[in-house]
């Protein structure tokens, strides 16, 4: 083959419908006697009903906002400190599991989380504590990633580091069947972002590579169905799998330059995560076509770039997403290109984009 790669993946993960009832044993066979279950408030009155039931769950942290806050991390440092908690259960979308994460990763160690986040001390894979992540929507993956997005004040952060790998997933689909088709649509493009940048990314390799065929496929068979009909437990199951595989795509190739403009337009025009990896989606399936990409379409069952570009935004629009600068406000094309292009993960991306090809983007979505 004569391609050289290093692959590892090792989070265990438990998938299927109603797996979420295996909690307990996957607590029992890590060892866990003391845990701190993170959720937003959705989740609260389960999450509560669950640590009166089980002793493990020693405290309920239910106030992660849509888009996690360096705020969330701190209180549930402080219920873990202050029960002495050995692991920590985040239940939710992608912001639930990375407040979990980041705060498994200060914990057991000094200092505040602003520290950590400011990067006045260094995260130490080898003292955190264990980490059960188990998703309630079809998109982050970050059951199964080291990455934690966090915000706080006007600054969204994304931190890449080992000690945010879950010891655990648990994937049942039945627990993305109240999603609200919106939200359905959000995270269904940001699972096949994930898996589309995985596959083109600079770093990509051919264990993700044969995920992200088969992750973009399932989403463009499923998303739609999901979307029309939350009760259909066949594409719940396929899109959550799709989720899982879109993660492992792109945890070690990393995302590029979707998920690079996904953070200014989160941060300078409040689009959630989804919505903000999808308002740029098509636009680099063409501007990042090539004989790989094109591979990837014929086996994902599609013509070519051109047709996974309209399916794309067919998606946008059945689902109400923006997809126009004028929907977003006043915009600074010139300042957006800029953050954009300084982005770190725009060093992933195969074609080589500055602010001025950036802007040029943006002008044609004027």
């Amino acid at each position: 083959m004569g391609t050289e790669f290093v692959y590892a993946q090792p989070v265990k993960i438990y998938f299927g419908e109603g797996c979420f009832a295996r909690l307990g044993e996957v607590l029992a066979e890590l060892g866990v006697q003391r845990a701190v279950l993170v959720c937003g408030r959705h989740f609260a009155p389960e999450a509560e009903a669950m640590a009166a039931d089980d002793s493990r769950i020693a405290a309920v942290f239910p106030g992660v906002e849509q888009n996690p806050q360096l705020s969330g991390v701190r209180e549930t440092v402080r219920l873990c400190r202050e029960t002495g908690a050995d692991a920590v259960i985040g239940v939710g979308g992608g912001s639930s599991i990375d407040t979990a994460k980041f705060a498994a990763a200060v914990a057991p160690n000094e200092g505040e989380a602003l520290d950590y986040y400011r990067g006045l001390r260094a995260f130490d894979a080898n003292s955190r504590l264990r980490i059960v992540a188990v998703p309630t929507t079809a998109g982050t993956g970050s059951e199964v990633t080291q990455v934690s997005v966090v915000s706080h004040e006007s600054e969204k952060k994304t931190i890449n580091h080992p000690a945010f790998m879950p010891s655990a997933a648990i994937v049942d689909p039945r627990l993305s069947a109240t999603v609200p088709p919106r939200t359905t649509m959000n995270t269904g493009l940001d699972a096949l972002a994930h898996a589309l940048e995985g596959y083109w990314s600079r770093n990509h390799q051919p264990i993700p590579d044969l995920k992200a065929v088969e992750a973009v496929r399932l989403v463009l068979e499923n998303l739609e169905r999901a979307y029309r009909d939350g009760s259909d437990m066949e594409a719940r199951a396929n899109m959550a799998y799709a989720s899982l595989l879109g993660g492992l795509s792109f945890a070690l190739p990393k995302t590029a330059a979707c998920h690079a403009c996904s953070y200014p337009l989160s941060e300078l025009y409040h689009l959630p995560h989804g919505e903000a990896c999808a308002f740029t989606l098509d636009s680099f399936v063409r501007v990042n076509a090539d004989a790989r990409l094109e591979e990837l379409c014929r086996r994902a069952g599609l013509k070519d770039t051109e047709e996974l570009a309209a399916r794309i935004r067919a998606l946008k629009a059945l689902g109400g997403l923006r997809t126009r600068l004028s929907e977003l406000g006043e915009v600074d094309i010139p300042a957006l290109a800029a953050a954009c292009a300084a982005h770190p993960l725009m060093n992933n991306n195969p074609v080589r984009l500055d602010d001025k090809r950036l802007a040029a983007m943006f002008e044609a979505l004027r």
